[in-house]
């Protein structure tokens, strides 16, 4: 019986290894129509909602900015609730200690959108049309982009490709900075170039990328890098958005971070959540729905009191100083600073209270009330990321800058007249001013701080003991963390901090 059986085995091709599927379709089989490629496109949006809670960590980018700047602070519980923000808040994030989620989330979105070229480019798709495939191109790699710039910023160091790899051990080169810039302005001038993108979307397609959104990302990375060079063309860019009748101002600031505020004529890019039928949980995390970050940011309980707002977590209260750094009359403020001790004077006063919490995004009642699974986690406030505004305020301080002709003082009295303010003279310093009271808590001041040359001044110890420590250049890139480094099996080289 033994030599029959190795007769057999030694008879047998490798046929045996090769197994069909009973009730799944190879891959090349189903990405074989213009639906199946629509719908990878859409999976490539997905981790753009993913950094709120995802990975077991709750990573908004947002406040992933702001905790390092001057305008929040982490609050909870105590600085070892959520560790790694605090860790980060006092320039002492460490690789074992610092915020991985973010890290999985961008890579992850990186992938998918390499996978959507990867299917247009190797199968045969007979009803893709190319007016359709260089628009769905065009999208993706724009998104590609927007992930990679989460992590050039956030790490600076990281690895770059722009192929999924083919197999294990899945392993990539690491790239500085410069030369990380360098693949991304390039990929994205590329997707510019194939002018496929509309302005701004139609109402059933808010939330995909847009032209003015590309324009607004080669602004945010060509200024945050310095690349004078390139700066006329981010005039021109932020030029025609400011020309396009698509876009302007909205009188009420307070209304554009409510619900029916979303995507309003001064939205130009919006991270999409909603609790309308949502089922997002916290044992699915990745499942379409709303956001934690009310709940993250909302003080917590109380049992007097009401003016809409409900309860949450406490975390990242807004620092007295900021809501001081406010005229009385600037309307920007109260939108910003919701004054809660001043209405619940007898909420959980939590760690590092200040009394002021977000107001852009705290928690009000009934903007949960339609979700169908975990209500603190399905909130339904978008995520602003790219406003009008700041479009205007890119525009001055460009031609401030000497990057090209233009009246800088009207772009900046245009968001000061909005806030209810006079004129200052465009400077540079007040136009950098200017972005710090619009933008609070919208994810733009720490970077700021760094490309003007501001951080080490700014960002040091505090009067509370809350911060220790100060900002030093080699605190510009986080540490990458330590999983990332043993699973790259010596190919990763850590930043320094």
């Amino acid at each position: 019986m033994l030599s029959g059986a190795a007769v057999v085995l030694t008879g047998c091709s490798d046929s045996f290894l090769e197994v069909e599927s009973p009730t799944q379709q190879p891959i090349e089989d189903y990405f074989n129509c213009d639906a199946h490629i629509q719908e990878a496109v859409v999976a490539a949006y997905d981790p753009l909602g993913w950094p709120d809670w995802a990975m077991g960590e709750y990573n908004p980018v947002n406040l992933m900015s702001d905790i390092m700047a001057d305008d929040l602070w982490v609050g909870g519980s105590d600085k070892n609730d959520n560790a790694n923000w605090h860790r980060m808040m006092n320039f002492e994030a460490a690789p074992n200690s610092v915020i991985a989620g973010l890290w999985t989330d961008a890579y992850s979105g990186v992938k998918r959108c390499n996978d959507v070229l990867y299917y247009m480019s190797e199968y045969d798709i007979p009803d893709l049309v190319e007016e359709n495939a260089r628009y769905y191109e065009a999208q993706v790699r724009v998104l590609r982009v927007y992930y990679y710039n989460w992590l050039w910023k956030f790490w600076g160091n990281v690895v770059y490709f722009d192929k999924n790899f083919e197999g294990a051990p899945y392993l990539g080169q690491q790239y500085t900075a410069d030369e990380i810039y360098k693949f991304m302005i390039e990929d994205l001038e590329g997707a510019i170039a194939l002018d496929k993108l509309p302005m701004k979307e139609t109402a059933e397609n808010y939330g995909r990328v847009t032209k003015a959104m590309a324009y607004m990302l080669y602004a945010e990375i060509v200024m945050y890098q310095n690349d004078e060079e390139r700066f006329p063309t981010a005039l021109k860019y932020m030029n025609e958005i400011i020309a396009s009748p698509e876009y302007e101002l909205v009188d009420d600031y307070a209304g554009i971070f409510k619900a029916d505020g979303e995507w309003s004529s001064e939205s130009i890019f919006e991270v999409n959540f909603t609790d309308d039928n949502a089922v997002r949980s916290w044992s699915n995390p990745l499942y379409a729905g709303g956001t934690v970050l009310p709940t993250l940011i909302s003080p917590e309980k109380w049992s007097s009191g009401l003016d809409g707002h409900e309860a949450g977590w406490g975390f990242c209260p807004v620092r007295l100083e900021t809501y001081e750094r406010y005229q009385s009359g600037d309307t920007r403020r109260d939108a910003t600073c919701w004054n809660a001790a001043a209405v619940y004077s007898d909420y959980n006063h939590r760690y590092q209270d200040t009394g002021f919490f977000l107001e852009k995004y705290c928690a009000h009642s009934g903007d949960n009330s339609r979700q169908k699974a975990d209500a603190e986690l399905n909130w339904n406030n978008n995520l602003r990321v790219y406003r009008y505004s700041e479009t205007l305020l890119n525009a001055a301080e460009l031609i401030v800058r000497g990057a090209g002709a233009g009246d800088a003082q009207s772009l900046f009295n245009q968001v000061r007249q909005r806030a209810g303010l006079t004129p200052v003279s465009a400077t540079l310093d007040n136009i950098i001013e200017e972005r710090h009271l619009e933008f609070v808590g919208e994810g733009k001041r720490y970077w700021d701080l760094i490309r003007t040359g501001k951080a080490a001044s700014v960002l040091v110890p505090d009067q509370y003991d809350y911060r220790t420590r100060s900002w030093t250049p080699n605190k510009k890139y986080l540490p990458i963390p330590q999983s990332e480094i043993d699973k790259a099996l010596g190919t990763l080289t850590q930043n320094p901090y």
